[in-house]
């Protein structure tokens, strides 16, 4: 990496101190899929390194992404009157590999334990690859309804919604030290992949009906929204408030208890301007660009306060991304071409800079990524995808034993 860093000598030390910490309430995911889980995670080599398990089920979700946008680009193909354009097999290849990455992001945490290699890392890499994920996975979704039915507004808003059901989880943690799992992620993947064999079986045409107006893509949003706010948004606003009158969170003052919402809250003003108030409609020209674009800042605010919650460092309340960001709505948006350049801003080069912006931002996000896990490695001597240490001790096989007996109280994370 250089001489360019993203970690400090603090965020090291409280890497070192770090002890996973986690309660899993969901009756799917104790009583069905962790018993599951256990089975099958037996049948894989213990050579195998956790960390590979959870890269190959995040590219599972860049297959489908790259899959179903080669067939259906601008979410039109559910728009033809002849029926959804993508072909019946895309659907079943999209819901297996979103199988695939659920139930790989449910075994790596059994794998570390069984091979001794649980450690901060593993945590860190899993719920980064998770944020990315969180803006691909909706995605798939929209071409089911196409333009018509969820128009590309209503789409940033789902977008924002998938977002913020991930992000507070996490500032829920940065608050108590501890990682309460929602109910609704075992739930929405089951829902996901159902949805799309669904569209193989009986074909994407049924997701475009309606009854007196309220289509199908409207039953989804509200599901979708009112899902988080009545199963997840108070039981977070509930435990951040009993670990403050128990006192047995962080007990930060208030505003630093509210800091990660700032960068959050601006990448939120920032994309609605450029949503709404675009020169050339932006939005409705290239709605998929402009997702992952929203996407991967999204996820280096995600990763940044992931590696605050897990080091018990200070957030960051802006993220340098934003800047570029920034600077490119307000020229996308100034109001003032004719009068000022004697020309206005055409819609060629409003989506040129839109396709710099992503590169560039896709670019440095990787690069925050590669650096913060290659520092990690460097400082506790360790390899990310090769398993270097495969002892387990008397104390961690105990801990095993205990977290397969309970797995409400599990710390399951590589």
């Amino acid at each position: 990496m250089g001489c360019m860093r993203y970690m400090s000598e603090a965020h090291l030390r409280g890497f070192e101190r770090y002890k996973y910490s986690s309660i899993d309430t969901s009756f799917l995911s104790v009583y069905v899929m962790h018993p599951f889980w256990n089975y099958c995670v037996k049948f894989v080599p213990k050579w195998l390194a956790p960390n590979v398990l959870t890269f190959v089920g995040f590219l599972m979700t860049v297959v489908n992404f790259i899959l179903i946008a080669y067939y259906d680009w601008g979410f039109e193909a559910a728009n033809s009157e002849t029926g959804n354009t993508v072909p019946a097999w895309v659907w079943t290849v999209a819901a297996i590999n979103i199988l695939i990455y659920y139930n790989l992001d449910g075994m790596d945490g059994k794998q570390a334990r069984r091979t001794g290699t649980s450690g901060p890392l593993g945590e860190l890499f899993d719920h980064g690859l998770d944020s990315y994920s969180a803006a691909l996975i909706p995605i798939y979704l929209f071409s089911l309804f196409g333009t018509h039915d969820l128009p590309p507004i209503r789409m940033f808003f789902v977008i924002w919604n998938v977002f913020l059901n991930f992000y507070l989880t996490h500032v829920e943690k940065y608050n108590t030290g501890v990682m309460f799992l929602p109910w609704g992620y075992d739930f929405t993947m089951w829902g996901v992949s159902g949805m799309l064999f669904v569209a193989t079986v009986f074909g994407p045409e049924m997701y475009r009906f309606s009854i007196y107006g309220f289509t199908v893509a409207n039953m989804f949003e509200f599901v979708l929204i009112g899902s988080g706010m009545v199963s997840s948004h108070p039981i977070i606003a509930r435990n951040i408030y009993l670990s403050y009158k128990n006192k047995t969170g962080k007990m930060r003052p208030m505003w630093e208890m509210l800091r990660p919402f700032f960068a959050f809250v601006w990448l939120f003003v920032i994309t609605v301007v450029w949503s709404f108030f675009s020169r050339n409609d932006v939005i409705n020209k290239e709605p998929r660009i402009l997702w992952i674009l929203y996407g991967t800042i999204f996820s280096n605010i995600a990763c940044r306060l992931i590696v605050a919650q897990m080091s018990d460092t200070r957030c960051d309340a802006f993220n340098v991304l934003m800047w570029p960001l920034a600077a490119t709505v307000g020229v996308c948006c100034f109001p003032y071409y004719q009068q000022v350049f004697d020309t206005d801003l055409t819609s060629d080069i409003e989506r040129w800079i839109l396709y710099g912006l992503t590169i560039f931002s896709t670019l440095a996000h990787w690069h925050y990524g590669y650096g913060v896990v290659s520092e990690m490695c460097d400082h506790f001597h360790i390899r990310c995808f090769k398993i270097t240490k495969q002892t387990v001790t008397a104390e961690e096989e105990l801990q095993d034993v205990v977290a397969d007996a309970n797995p409400t109280e599990n710390a399951e994370e590589v």
